[in-house]
């Protein structure tokens, strides 16, 4: 039987959801539309007044060429940093869900990784990924020049891409599991006594089943990688060398509070949100048609 709550005093549910409301509206909806606001006008850098440009604004980001190498090179990133951390946790999933020896220790410990903080892992893997200490350091002894992040662009790309995946992989890690034993284990006992290895049971049985889930982490995992990424290109790279590390989302921030134009970085971060729309809509409108959930 189906129960309800009802609430004598009609006002009071809106009282219950009144902080959260505050804080969506402060927070969120004020600012977007303060971001729309700049996006369409020309926002002097201190102050006096705005004037009206229409999309003035959003056709000097699309007429410049570094702008459309920072979306692919964005793009990339997104691509990148979601296949490493889903494979690289697809694979502990699938050795913790086989309850071998030991797995109730690792299940816990690779999770680890998603309660650090963005910019204290920033830090750590800057240190790791040094030309001069660290791990990488060592290496740079045997091989002098091969390997340094603060005259490569390449090299720092990898260097975020890797510290990203890694942070994801314990969020990425707690989805597959709880997919993976959520499929009956005589599916793969089945599979097991006709003579598939872990390898082909995983493609053949484990996969297809888990499809809802791996299609709701690559979202997840894609819109991460575009709006959560400045934290770590701050503290690692800051955007360098020569802006080879700039994303979208940290070029907001470069443009709008380095080089004051309010009104451009407006006009990228309404990009970048519609981007992020549009993202969403295509995987749930075409990509979802593949998912079988039954």
């Amino acid at each position: 039987m189906e129960r309800r709550a009802y609430y004598k005093n009609g006002g009071l549910p809106w009282l219950l959801i009144a902080p959260q409301l505050i804080l969506v509206l402060v927070f969120f909806y004020w600012p977007t539309t303060q971001a729309l606001y700049w996006a369409f006008t020309l926002e002097q850098p201190w102050g006096g007044g705005n004037t009206w440009v229409g999309f003035a604004n959003f056709l000097g980001i699309f007429r410049d060429g570094q702008y459309w190498a920072m979306v692919g090179r964005s793009a990339f990133y997104a691509i990148a940093t979601t296949a490493i951390s889903m494979v690289i946790a697809l694979t502990l999933a699938a050795f913790v869900d086989r309850s071998l020896k030991g797995t109730k220790l690792f299940q816990s410990v690779f999770v680890w990784p998603y309660a650090i903080a963005a910019p204290a892992a920033g830090v750590a893997f800057r240190f790791i990924f040094s030309p001069d200490a660290g791990l990488v350091g060592a290496i740079n002894q045997i091989w002098p020049g091969l390997w340094n992040p603060a005259i490569n662009g390449a090299h720092a790309l990898a260097m975020v891409i890797v510290c990203h995946a890694w942070l994801g992989i314990g969020y990425n890690f707690i989805f597959f599991l709880a997919a993976l034993q959520m499929i009956p284990r005589s599916l793969s006992e089945a599979g097991a006594m006709d003579g598939a290895r872990p390898f082909r049971r995983m493609m053949d049985l484990q996969l297809p089943l888990i499809t809802p889930t791996v299609f709701f982490l690559i979202i997840m995992n894609l819109i991460s990688s575009f709006t959560d990424s400045f934290g770590l290109i701050d503290v690692m790279t800051e955007g360098g060398p020569i802006g080879s590390t700039e994303v979208m989302v940290y070029n907001i921030y470069v443009d709008g509070f380095k080089g004051l134009d309010y009104s451009g970085a407006a006009a990228q971060s309404i990009v970048l949100m519609l981007l992020v729309i549009a993202l969403t809509f295509v995987q749930f409108k075409w990509v979802e048609k593949r998912v079988h959930y039954n």
